[in-house]
């Protein structure tokens, strides 16, 4: 028990050293993540229906 006790006081401390991100700062990373998921995905759409037309072109 003590060392569970002593465990979670460590993490606890070290928890504090953590340097956080701002609001403005959390948003804009928030932004840029979302924003590149988009872009990546969509990416990715277009892509896959070319090849799927292609494939389509070719097989008839």
């Amino acid at each position: 028990m003590q060392r569970i006790k002593k465990f979670f006081s460590d993490v606890f401390r070290e928890m504090r050293k953590v340097s956080w991100p701002k609001r403005g700062e959390l948003t804009r990373y928030t932004v840029t993540v979302l924003s590149t998921v988009v872009f990546v995905a969509l990416f990715f759409e277009v892509i896959d229906l070319g090849i799927s037309k292609l494939i389509r072109l070719i097989l008839e």
